[in-house]
């Protein structure tokens, strides 16, 4: 259902993801709101591995409420508030997808909607 698509007319991904993925016709789409670095009582832990590695949970969680997993996942859109955390974002990435490889995009902001918070995850899965 998935197509990881890689190809030599394009420059290799910087880290661990696809350049593109194609989607079988008729798949289910699943389009995942930014996910933040909070738990599910609200709270915004004061560092930032934890909100990384929160933001990937939530968007675990999510897709696993559909019946899904990292392996569905299709793209995901990453911000971060800190030019020194690119390093901290692909180790818990890479750690929290086990081995998924989604097209992704990775930003660096000046803020985001609560001050406290450090990164921000979007993502698209498919699935049948």
């Amino acid at each position: 259902m998935l197509k990881h698509i890689e190809t030599s007319d394009a420059p290799k991904p910087f880290s661990n993801y696809s350049q593109a993925i194609e989607i079988s016709a008729g798949a289910r789409l699943l389009h995942i709101a930014g996910q933040v670095g909070i738990d599910l009582n609200g709270d915004v832990p004061s560092d930032e591995p934890s909100q990384h590695e929160l933001a990937w949970r939530n968007v675990l969680a999510i897709l696993k409420s559909r019946g899904m997993t990292a392996r569905n996942l299709v793209d995901c859109h990453v911000f971060i508030t800190n030019s020194q955390s690119v390093g901290l974002y692909r180790e818990v990435r890479d750690r929290m997808l086990a081995g998924a490889r989604p097209a992704a995009t990775l930003l660096i902001v000046s803020g985001l909607a609560d001050p406290r918070l450090k990164v921000e995850v979007s993502a698209v899965a498919a699935g049948s």
